[in-house]
Order: structure tokens, then C-alpha cells, then sequence
């Protein structure tokens, strides 16, 4: 298939997510959710808490791809940010690829959605092929100009921690990608220490299932965008996601088994009078894993 015909394609496609029969994700605003949404906004606050990702005060860069995974997160930040007793700044900032834009008829509802869950939101158009890549392309290069990017303007604005929309798939998923090709037991963890604790990346949704995000998708009208990416469904991960589904129907807890067989134990350096916020106080530095 050619390019042009999957890039039309895949435009066909995201416009499915504004199906009229939805719900409005404004009732989520409003305290008006189903049940299940609430474990699903609690169980993101149980994985910030457990590795003590967010404390009171700090300010928070939110890396947004338009998709469901940092759409969702974003929803969780926010209302956890209504429940607590404390109080973070959050501010979003997406990626769009100036050789495979967003659709411009998204950018008013991504706007529209942030400024409702009250998340400063900036739209940056970059290049997704720097010359510095000689002509050589793939998704992990894509990831890893993408990081960069988000890397620096965190630096330029003084940002710490960059909350990003992993979750448990992505982390089982990683660690049949690290172990099967490259021989090495290792994942993504929920923190993850750059340039010796100037930068941390945090995965606050490292423990809920792919499935809790793709029924909030499919139930609320997010402003769900779907890139337009030539490698969407034929690169490793998407190979891996039926295997993670079938070894789940042998046993539903595989997953979980998974992340608790890594024992992982990450911490964000602070300084040590900063006592403040929930969670126990840092034990040790991150140790990197390869993500």
C-alpha cells in the first residue's frame, strides 16, 4: 500500500472518535462518572503515590501525543489535582510533525478540551526527520527526536518532571522487546532519571491496563486524534500486542507479573528539606533502564 493511500486512510479513521453517541467528557469534570472511571482515576493516583512522582507545588510538564494514552492521563491529573489537599501546575505541550500534521480542524478541540481541564496547552511543529538522521528513519529514532524536543523545552522552561502516558501494556510489551531481541531483562520505569536528576520522566498510569484507557476512549468523547504514521500497525510493539492478549487469557494476572518481577524501586531525587505533598521521602536514585 502506498503512503498516500494509508495517510488517507488513517485520516478516515480519526474521525471516529467524535461519534455523537458518547458521553461528554465534561461529565468526568462535573463528578458525574461511572464507577469504573473513579478506580481508574484512583489507581493512576495509587501509581503516583506508590513511587511518590508528584509532590505539592511542583510544576508539571505533560508530553501529549493526541492519542488516548495522554489524553487519559491528562483527565487524571486534572481531577486528582480537584480531590487533594495539594496543588501542582500542569502544563502540556504537544508534537505536531510537520511532515505528517494533525488534521486542523482538531487543534480548536484539543485546545478547547486542555482549557477545560484547566492545562496550559501549546501545539509546536517540528520536523519528525532532522538532517542529523542521514536519510535513516524508524519508530525508535521518531520517539527519540520526539524526547529530545520535549527534553529542551523542559530545560528552557525549568521543568523537572515530564509526566508521560505509558501504561501497563507499554511496560510488558518493552520488556518482550528488551529480553527477546536484545537479551536483556529491562522496561521503562514509572521514573526515570536524564542528565543526572535534572530531568525525570514519570509514568503515573505504569499500572493500568490498556484496555481501562481504550474503554474511556470509546465511552467519553475525548478529542481522540489517531497520527497519521506509516508504521502504526506493522512496527514490533503492535506485533507483540496479540502475544501479550493471549498469554493474558492463560492467566489474567500475566501482566501484573511482569511488572512485579522487575522489583522496580525509583525514587526522585529532592532535596531533602522538601518534605512537602504525599508519599515517602526519596530512598535512592532512579537507576536507568532502556525504555
Amino acid at each position: 500500500m502506498l503512503i498516500k493511500d494509508i495517510e488517507k486512510r488513517m485520516k478516515d479513521e480519526i474521525k471516529s472518535p467524535y461519534d455523537s453517541a458518547k458521553l461528554s467528557y465534561k461529565n468526568i469534570l462535573d463528578g458525574n462518572m461511572q464507577p469504573w472511571v473513579m478506580r481508574f482515576i484512583k489507581a493512576v493516583g495509587k501509581g503516583i503515590n506508590d513511587f511518590d512522582m508528584i509532590r505539592d507545588g511542583e510544576d508539571i510538564l505533560l508530553g501529549v501525543s493526541g492519542g488516548k494514552d495522554s489524553l487519559a492521563l491528562a483527565m487524571a491529573l486534572s481531577i486528582r489535582r480537584r480531590w487533594l489537599p495539594i496543588d501542582y501546575k500542569l502544563h502540556a505541550i504537544m508534537i505536531n510533525w510537520i511532515e505528517h500534521p494533525i488534521d486542523e480542524a482538531y487543534r480548536p478541540r484539543l485546545e478547547q478540551y486542555f482549557k477545560d481541564l484547566d492545562i496550559d496547552f501549546e501545539i509546536h511543529d517540528e520536523y519528525q526527520f532532522p538532517q542529523s538522521f542521514k536519510g535513516d528513519f524508524n519508530c525508535y529514532l521518531c520517539s527519540r527526536n520526539r524526547r529530545r524536543i520535549l527534553f529542551e523545552m523542559a530545560q528552557q522552561r525549568g521543568f523537572r518532571q515530564i509526566a508521560l502516558g505509558h501504561h501497563l501494556d507499554d511496560l510488558v510489551e518493552t520488556t518482550m522487546m528488551n529480553l527477546f531481541f536484545r537479551g536483556n531483562f529491562a522496561t521503562m520505569n514509572p521514573i526515570q532519571e536524564f542528565f543526572d536528576g535534572k530531568l525525570y520522566v514519570i509514568r503515573p498510569m505504569i499500572e493500568i491496563h490498556e484496555q481501562t484507557i481504550i474503554r474511556l476512549a470509546q465511552t467519553y468523547d475525548f478529542p481522540v486524534i489517531k497520527p497519521v504514521c506509516p508504521y502504526d500497525q506493522t512496527n514490533i510493539r503492535a506485533k507483540l500486542k496479540p502475544i501479550v492478549k493471549e498469554i493474558c487469557h492463560m492467566d489474567k494476572f500475566a501482566r501484573e507479573h511482569v511488572f512485579d518481577a522487575h522489583k522496580l524501586d525509583c525514587r526522585i531525587e529532592r532535596l531533602e528539606q522538601d518534605t512537602s505533598g504525599i508519599g515517602p521521602k526519596p530512598e535512592s536514585k532512579t537507576e536507568s533502564k532502556t525504555d
